[in-house]
């Protein structure tokens, strides 16, 4: 090895150590820089816990043990917990400030776009108004982080919290990115996004935003993930032909006669006299399949209210098909579901929707249709 070469080599490693000590470093700083972000100070102004609705204390939830924990294109034989599972509530020891009335009230709203019951609140405070037509097309590039909906809303004198137009003028605003859905809990690198792109929007109207603690943040993140879980039923039943597979063809005709709407994915919606949907048919065959010998009708829980008779409308469809196809009704097992097994079903099912309401999130409510998606 010549002179040369040996040179080149300490250069080259001279370079890469340079080049992996900077970036060391920059990773350091960024952590830093993030930490203090989320650092929950006692001097700080933008991070008082009072700006985060949900709750005030960790609370861990006595989760009950419901073998429904299906994903969204499954179905599971119900059995159903007699356990109640409560969110956590604000706590009543903490001290409430005197202006928590409207405002704090209003957050609470399911029929608000922001609602402290599944989403984490934000509040941005500014002097003076603030017109629609500016917000608008700062807030409309903020509609999600990761897959969790975010959603804005403003305060205006004499009417209270409002969605956002471009015609109001608002006094202060609150930014509400969801808790939880079915794909996961808020994590912490949603979250940062969300800081990050909300205070570029503050920066743009020149207000200051509320941050909550992240710590905190998670804790309810996860809470309300695991409700989201304990309560993730489909109902599924079968309707199998007592002879030959049913010819596809001849059965999709039959089923849009029955009142099914088609979907893009290959299966059928039988909806409400709103246009809702109440439950879901498919063939479990591929596309180019010609024949079937069952029918899967598939209730989703907790996205249809106890006012739409969801699980009585589905009974009643897969009794018709029965006596018109010459088919049984059974479960994934292939056992016959008798009307006293069905009847008990119906009992669990209206258990199930109590549950719910008591945790303050109806089934088939906007609440419970952003969280089960």
């Amino acid at each position: 090895m010549t002179d040369l070469q040996t040179s080149l080599i300490v250069i080259g490693g001279v370079i890469v150590a340079g080049v992996i000590g900077y970036n060391k470093w920059h990773e350091h700083r960024a952590k830093k820089n993030v930490e203090r972000a989320f650092s929950s100070e006692p001097d700080d102004v933008l991070m008082t816990p009072t700006a985060y609705q949900p709750s005030a204390t960790s609370v861990e939830p006595e989760v009950t043990a419901v073998p429904a924990q299906v994903a969204s294109d499954e179905r599971h034989e119900p059995v159903f917990s007699e356990q109640e599972f409560v969110l956590p509530e604000e706590s009543p020891d903490l001290p409430v400030a005197e202006a928590a009335t409207a405002s704090e009230a209003a957050a609470t709203s399911a029929s608000l776009p922001v609602d402290a019951k599944i989403d984490c609140v934000i509040p941005l405070s500014f002097e003076g108004v603030v017109k629609g037509e500016k917000l608008l097309p700062l807030i409309q590039a903020l509609n999600h982080v990761g897959n969790k909906p975010v959603h804005f809303m403003g305060y205006v004198e004499a009417e209270g919290w409002q969605p956002i137009s471009p015609a109001g003028t608002y006094r202060e605003l609150q930014a509400g990115v969801q808790l939880a859905n079915r794909s996961g809990a808020l994590n912490e690198l949603e979250y940062s996004e969300m800081v990050m792109r909300l205070r570029h929007i503050a920066d743009e109207i020149g207000a200051e935003p509320g941050i909550p603690d992240m710590p905190r943040v998670m804790v309810d993140a996860k809470t309300l993930r695991q409700f989201v879980i304990d309560h993730d039923v489909k109902l599924g039943i079968n309707v199998r032909s007592n002879g030959a597979p049913w010819a596809i063809g001849t059965l999709l005709t039959a089923l849009e006669r029955q009142g099914f709407d088609v979907r893009p994915d290959g299966r059928f919606a039988m909806l409400d006299a709103e246009g809702t949907p109440l439950f879901t048919l498919t063939t479990n065959e591929t596309v180019a399949a010609e024949h079937t010998p069952r029918l899967t009708l598939l209730l989703d829980v907790p996205r249809v209210a106890p006012g739409q008779n969801g699980f009585d409308a589905m009974i009643d469809c897969a009794r018709t098909l029965v006596k018109r196809l010459d088919g049984t009704i059974v479960d994934d097992s292939d056992q016959r579901l008798t009307d006293e097994v069905l009847q008990d079903i119906a009992s669990q099912v209206n258990a199930f929707y109590d549950d719910m309401e008591l945790a303050g999130i109806a089934a088939g409510s906007v609440r419970a249709r952003r969280l089960f998606i």
